[in-house]
């Protein structure tokens, strides 16, 4: 039954004007690091993650959505930016190459509230600080030091400046499927914000 296991995602979708902001502002980077040196994530896929899931039964799945539900309709509609550029876990070792958002308090309150519905359900909690960011690429697990230095190099040549707004009204729930070419998302629910 290992199939019909979904690895899905709780996210906050980002316009498909501001995706293509960041691919403008990033192309130059994205040619001067091609793959395998870093796996870029395209721009159609780019989201803001607030809670990965892993493997999930759709029934499981359909009776999170359920509890998300009732939690995103008492919540209010906010305005996130989105611009900047880093690297984590610092621009000297970068594994993720990252575009910025500056988001009010309402951000991380939803991810809280988030992570409280899903550990009610018995996911494990994140050990990490979320720092809300856009993953735009990874860099690859066995990068020598010289390529490193070059990945450093190439992203602190990038300026990438405020890329625009965007009006965030409801949580969605991703399945990703990881292919040859990269992951593909399939997009499940859509669970709105008080209107």
């Amino acid at each position: 039954m290992q199939s019909m296991m979904l690895r899905s995602f709780v996210a906050v979708e980002i316009p498909a004007a501001i995706q293509a902001a960041i691919a403008r502002s990033t192309a130059d980077l994205q040619k001067a690091l091609p793959r395998p040196l870093v796996r870029w994530v395209a721009a159609q896929n780019l989201h803001l993650t607030l809670k990965f899931l892993g493997d999930v039964s759709p029934a499981n799945l359909e009776k999170l959505a359920e509890a998300l539900k009732v939690e995103a309709a008492r919540l209010a509609g906010f305005e996130l930016s989105v611009g900047g550029l880093g690297a984590f876990p610092t621009p000297r070792r970068p594994r993720v190459i990252w575009v910025g958002i500056e988001a009010p308090a309402a951000l991380p309150a939803l991810q809280r509230s988030v992570e409280a519905v899903a550990a009610r359900m018995g996911y494990p909690p994140e050990e990490r600080p979320f720092s809300p960011h856009l993953t735009l690429g990874r860099v690859g697990q066995n990068t020598s030091a010289a390529d490193l230095a070059r990945v450093r190099a190439a992203v602190e040549a990038t300026v990438v400046g405020p890329l625009g707004t965007a009006r965030v009204e409801a949580l969605h729930i991703f399945k990703s499927d990881l292919q040859s070419s990269g992951s593909v998302y399939t997009h499940l629910y859509t669970l709105p914000f008080q209107s």
